[in-house]
């Protein structure tokens, strides 16, 4: 659309579109936020780093802390916006800004820039690297809503909901695969980054003889041999808790102090995506939907679909989740490289210990690849809606 139009007052109509009518909008409503309240998660730098890669948590905190505040009393009228995000990180460079490539935060600003006609600046809570995903990372932005008929005049801050709907739409003419899913007004001071109390990773592993389904191209590391699960919990059990992982950690990371705590690692079988019931969970379900109903329970997933043309087997599926306040860089894929092998019988969980000892990457096995990564959760004690 035009540009200069988008400098007006953004408002819903009544069929869920936006419209644009000059006036001020109504009081924020902030009953319903899907944004996590909690405590304390691994971060995830973009592969296609500048040959200068920027300092970890603990050596940007200073500096950057110090840039934000001189920017926000520079200029008092800005209205913050914590914003959580979904993405597919396969086609995405990483998340950071990169002088050549499609990027989280790239395009996330040129949506914002086309809704409200200024620049304005995105700021992570975690960043992911290229083919990574996310269910919910969070940002936040600074928004000052100027007159589109006197310019210089400040108007109030955009309704939240009015912000989603606005950056979606500008999101999805595009590629169709990042979309902010709530917004939240956060007083000036509150940090994407710094204010994240909890960060949890999810890591998906299909294992079966078969070639992966098309519908699962990106989305899952594919493992031919099967798994032993136990033995995978078992290594779990070992990496959990408070270490030196200095074994499972890019050499590239530049962090002060391989010391972090793993609040969770674990792994659990799930049903594979999409998911669709044989003909055997049909007919029990139509049979007894008034007893399930009754119990409560949920059906064990049945992997043997059947037989005849064109019915394929399905994979097993197992989600290796790790939750923490903090992560090195590549912590999350070097652990679950371990823990397939120790899944496979590459390995054995005494191997496990004794990387874990070794305080060097070089021990660790292979790293995971990067598409079957998702940052699943970033928790906030989330203040008031302002």
């Amino acid at each position: 659309g035009n540009q200069n139009s988008l400098l007006g007052s953004w408002r819903l109509d009544g069929g869920g579109g936006l419209k644009l009518i000059p006036g001020k909008l109504p009081a924020a409503d902030s009953s319903k936020h899907c944004l996590l309240h909690s405590e304390s998660t691994e971060e995830e730098r973009p592969s296609k780093v500048p040959k200068t890669l920027p300092a970890d948590a603990e050596e940007e905190d200073q500096l950057e802390r110090s840039s934000i505040l001189e920017s926000m009393s520079q200029n008092p009228r800005l209205q913050r916006y914590l914003l959580a995000i979904e993405y597919i990180g396969t086609r995405f460079s990483g998340s950071q800004k990169q002088a050549i490539g499609r990027t989280v935060v790239g395009v996330l600003e040129e949506a914002f820039h086309k809704f409200t006609g200024q620049p304005v600046v995105v700021s992570l809570s975690s960043r992911t690297d290229a083919g990574v995903h996310a269910l919910a990372n969070v940002c936040h932005v600074d928004v000052e809503r100027i007159s589109k008929r006197k310019p210089g005049e400040v108007l109030s801050p955009h309704e939240p909901e009015v912000v989603r709907r606005a950056v979606n739409h500008f999101l999805q003419q595009r590629e169709g695969d990042i979309m902010v899913t709530d917004v939240r007004r956060v007083p000036t001071d509150f940090h994407a980054r710094f204010k994240a109390q909890e960060r949890t990773y999810f890591y998906r592993l299909l294992s079966g003889p078969d070639l992966l389904s098309s519908f699962e191209k990106d989305r899952a590391w594919h493992i031919p041999e099967p798994l032993n699960l136990l033995a995978m919990k078992e290594a779990c059990n070992v990496l959990v808790g408070h270490h030196d992982f200095s074994s499972f950690r890019a050499s590239s990371c530049q962090a002060k102090s391989p010391i972090r705590t793993l609040d969770e690692l674990s792994v659990t079988e799930v049903a594979p995506t999409p998911y669709f019931p044989s003909i055997i969970e049909r007919e029990h379900t139509n049979a007894h939907v008034e007893d399930a109903l009754n119990s409560h329970k949920v059906g064990v997933p049945v992997y043997e679909t059947g037989s005849g043309f064109g019915i394929r087997r399905r994979h097993r599926c197992y989600v290796i989740t790790a939750r923490g306040r903090a992560f090195l860089y590549h912590q999350v894929r070097l652990l679950v490289g371990v823990l397939k092998c120790v899944g496979t019988g590459e390995i054995t969980v005494s191997d496990v210990r004794r990387i874990l000892e070794a305080k060097t990457v070089t021990a660790a096995s292979p790293m995971a690849p990067a598409y079957g990564l998702y940052l699943g959760q970033v928790k906030y004690d989330l203040p008031r809606d302002q």
